[in-house]
């Protein structure tokens, strides 16, 4: 219980800046708005909560926790990272596909996108190696069971969002409401 309160203020903390943000419409001096959460925010917090929800999952004590909270950001930040990189890359390659880009072009984008599979490959392995020498054996279990759970409600949370957003915009093109 004595961690759970820090790592609830690292939340808050975390959180601040996207709290402290106006509204776009606020900002530009026009009617309020639903403040919009980006993609990166949303993550943002999401890690927050899964960093709170792992001391719990993994039974791990103060002091393991403290040891335990840095690497598991990084690995958190590997993995977001390598992500990032992938998705910029393959946006290249899928411009560079519809423009007609040259058989050179996609060539070296395919390279650049194994160079960053496998950058991000080794550099998670190295940072979930990091975390699991704070771990025993079944935390190191727990913690593959907690992160595909931790992802299957993030996909869920998505995907609920997704329906909200659908359900709330009446001129959305596959809006089963739209036109009522």
């Amino acid at each position: 219980m004595k961690t759970t309160i820090p790592a609830l203020i690292a939340v808050v903390l975390m959180a601040m800046p996207c709290a402290a943000q106006p509204p776009p419409a606020q900002a530009q001096g026009g009617p309020a708005a639903e403040p919009a959460v980006s993609p990166a925010e949303l993550q943002r917090l999401f890690d927050s909560y899964a960093l709170v929800q792992a001391q719990q999952f993994l039974n791990i004590n103060d002091e393991q926790y403290t040891r335990f909270l840095p690497r598991f950001m990084a690995l958190q930040t590997a993995r977001r990272q390598a992500l990032q990189q992938r998705t910029r890359v393959l946006n290249e390659i899928r411009r560079l596909l519809n423009d007609g880009g040259s058989d050179d072009q996609i060539k070296a984008a395919l390279k650049q996108l194994q160079d960053i599979d496998d950058r991000g490959d080794a550099e998670t392995r190295k940072a979930q190696e990091a975390v699991d020498q704070t771990l025993d054996l079944r935390q190191q279990a727990r913690l593959r069971v907690f992160e595909e759970q931790m992802e299957r409600r993030k996909l869920e949370l998505v995907t609920r969002a997704r329906q909200a957003n659908r359900a709330g915009n009446p001129n959305r093109p596959n809006n089963p409401n739209r036109g009522r």
